[in-house]
């Protein structure tokens, strides 16, 4: 029988106590996507300042123990006491889940932060946080651990100057890992930078000892410069800027002789990957401005251009600000707010069409362009009818010869995208027929960014993969009819693999980027290593998993103690990998070992060296190249298997970084890709000549 349940069985959590036990309900998760938004949390509050006028310079230091200072010129958090609760202002904000002065128009008339959780869940999420106020002539400061203040707000200094210190360590007991990206974050500090024309952003790296300044001036013009550095304008940048019912709208737009459409847009500072009515009423502004101007000035004649042909090679900024944005949910990805789309698309419309007036040579190349994209796209809506599928006898044509899988349920089937013939016979042979389909390619695929959509439903290989997938392409593209929910890259690990795992990339990001946002876009990690020590053999998917592997073997015939106590072997190896990422250990020591012969190591580094050297020994290791160097009952147990297999998500963190990077590397500007090249050529860790 089940035990009662009664009114002293509810638990409840209160403050800073209900985010510690459920982190990922307030920053997404506790993996690396939500480490860098504690950064994020505490920069915005700075850019609100920023917004509100009263703050130019943001500093963010990242320190060599992973903690980070953000520091600003603005107002500095409230130090008296509050009214109604006693307590000081900074330690109410500091230590209380929505607390703040964003829910009035008083303070901050424009914000990023509407729900006031973001510093005190940094906070409480935080190992330490230190705060260091400059206002009244005076230098406040108070301390928090685990959330808890641990000192009271006290005077320690004194100074002129105002603005706000915070000084946090992410807790390790919380996140996976509290080591920080430093180009996940640059990137958003330079974007901040763009958005916020005149505010300075120094980012200093102590781990690398690096320092960069984000200041742009002219603002979003600067950051459709910076989008557009790997491709060719055809005409200088056009910028606006309006208000209308306290709604401040800014664009800027270049065309270019690129065929993908790259429009970013943001409310508040705040990336709404989503769009929203901001978006939505630019667009509709866009295509009517370029259709009344064309037949004007008979440009064209009976046709009429779609808003996909005339935003074909289009980048394009969008930045509203406004009081009471309504965001959907905390992640604020889309813009919903009504009456913003009016004003938006009535801003737009006299300013484009102004634009389009003033530059006639501009204007003819962006409307010349428009009504080749239209043509490509009536060719491409009769090709895509060759590679629409409408029942599973179509797949025999495909080139790549589909072995689909039994299941007809999409949320259980897999389809492998395998590198050649030979590793594609290997797949077919392991594979589970139930859910795993394969799909082998022949060579690479075109490189989509150098090719408009007509040409590329010419390429056999990805007409293959579009009829596969199920999801049509365009316009027509519809996730629904997606017949596999894990799409899987699965390439050698060499020079070619990596090119054609690109190619790949580019194209599901160019074509079909709603599949990497639903998550069904994976690449498989076959493994790099093969070790065999006597009948034992394991297998290593990178170099600190094949040391992992030596001090397992190490550990084998070994005995641990502490004081003459045993301790358990697999607890050990345990907490020596906790110890390895920098995570504290209960691990005591010194630890001795016993083999024939008996050792003590006084630290973790000592014994892990002395376990890699002992696996080593009688050890023969067998390095991977390509997949065909393995039989089907190998890549099947090391990459195919669920149970032992591992396979990386694709995720968009950073859509503005991700189309820069892809630009550079495939599109048709070669300087930026040596240079890319040259900068990055000191991190390659294995090179395939």
């Amino acid at each position: 029988m089940p035990e009662k349940y009664v009114a002293k069985d509810i638990e409840i959590l209160e403050g800073i106590e209900a985010v510690r036990k459920r982190p990922a309900m307030y920053i997404g998760s506790t993996s690396s996507r939500g480490l860098h938004h504690l950064v994020y949390e505490v920069v915005d509050n700075s850019i609100d300042e920023a917004l509100a006028g009263y703050c130019n310079e943001v500093k963010i230091t990242l320190h060599k123990d992973n903690s980070v200072t953000v520091e600003d010129n603005g107002r500095g958090i409230p130090v008296d006491i509050h009214p109604k609760y006693g307590k000081p202002g900074v330690e109410i904000v500091m230590t209380t889940l929505h607390a703040g002065g964003k829910f009035g128009n008083k303070v901050y008339k424009i914000s990023g932060g509407l729900h006031g959780v973001g510093v005190s869940v940094v906070n409480a999420l935080s190992e330490w946080l230190e705060v260091e106020i400059k206002r009244n002539r005076k230098i406040y400061y108070q301390r928090y651990e685990r959330g808890k203040p641990v000192t009271e707000v006290k005077v320690i200094g004194e100074s002129r100057d105002t603005g706000t210190k915070i000084t946090f360590k992410p807790d390790i007991e919380i996140f996976n890992s509290i080591k920080f990206d430093h180009e996940t974050l640059a990137s958003r500090f330079r974007e901040l930078a763009f958005l916020n024309g005149g505010v300075k952003i120094i980012f200093e790296d102590e781990r690398i000892g690096k320092k960069e300044e984000y200041y742009y001036p002219e603002g979003i013009i600067s950051f459709v410069e910076y989008l557009n550095k790997n491709r060719n304008p055809l005409h200088k940048p056009f910028y606006f800027k309006g208000s209308k019912n306290s709604l401040q709208v800014e664009v800027a737009l270049q065309y270019t002789d690129s065929y993908s459409e790259n429009l970013f847009a943001f409310a508040n500072s705040i990336n709404t990957r989503e769009g929203g009515t901001h978006v939505a009423g630019f667009k509709a502004a866009l295509t009517r401005c370029i259709n009344e101007y064309a037949k004007k000035n008979n440009l064209i004649k009976d046709e009429t251009l779609s808003g996909e042909d005339v935003r074909e090679g289009l980048t394009v900024i969008i930045s509203v600000k406004l009081p009471n944005p309504q965001f959907e949910g905390q992640t604020k990805t889309k813009l919903g707010n009504s009456e913003v789309k009016g004003i938006v698309e009535s801003l737009c419309s006299s300013a484009i069409s102004e634009f389009l007036e003033e530059n006639p040579n501009a204007a003819k190349a962006i409307i010349e362009k428009a009504l080749l994209a239209m043509r490509a796209r009536e060719a491409a809506r009769k090709a895509r009818e060759l590679v629409r599928r409408k029942s599973p006898l179509e797949v025999a044509p495909l080139p790549g010869k589909l072995a689909d899988c039994s299941s007809k349920n999409p949320e259980e089937c897999e389809l492998y995208i395998v590198e050649g013939d030979s590793a594609g016979g290997s797949a077919k042979q392991g594979r589970d027929r139930r859910y795993q389909a394969i799909l082998p390619l022949r060579g690479k695929i075109l490189n989509v960014e150098k090719a408009r959509l007509n040409k590329i439903l010419e390429n056999d290989e990805i007409r293959a993969m579009i009829t596969a997938i199920g999801t049509g392409i365009g316009d027509e593209f519809n996730i629904e009819n997606a017949r596999y929910h894990k799409i899987i890259i699965m390439t050698d690990a060499d020079v070619d693999g990596a090119h054609i795992r690109t190619l790949l990339l580019t194209f599901f990001y160019r074509y079909m980027r709603p599949l990497i946002e639903a998550g069904y876009i994976y690449i498989a990690q076959p493994p790099l290593y093969r070790i065999k020590k006597s009948k034992i053999i394991e297998y290593a998917y990178s170099d600190e998993e094949l040391e992992e592997k030596f001090r397992e073997l190490g550990a084998e015939d070994v005995s641990f103690y502490y004081n003459n106590k045993s301790l358990d072997k697999s607890k050990v190896l345990k907490e020596l990998r906790k110890t390895k990422l920098g995570k504290r250990s209960s691990l005591p020591l010194p630890i001795v070992v016993k083999n024939g012969e008996e050792k003590t190591f006084s630290t973790y580094e000592e014994l892990r060296q002395y376990l890699a050297e002992k696996g080593k020994k009688g050890a023969t290791v067998q390095r991977y190249k390509g997949l065909g160097e393995m039989n089907p009952h190998q890549l099947w147990e090391t990459t195919m298997n669920p149970e032992t297999r591992t396979i990386l998500q694709v995720t968009l963190e950073d859509a503005i970084e991700a189309d820069r990077i892809f630009s550079t590397l495939m599109g048709s500007a070669v300087e930026p890709r040596r240079e890319f090249i040259q900068k990055h050529a000191k991190e390659v860790r294995v090179l395939d000549i």
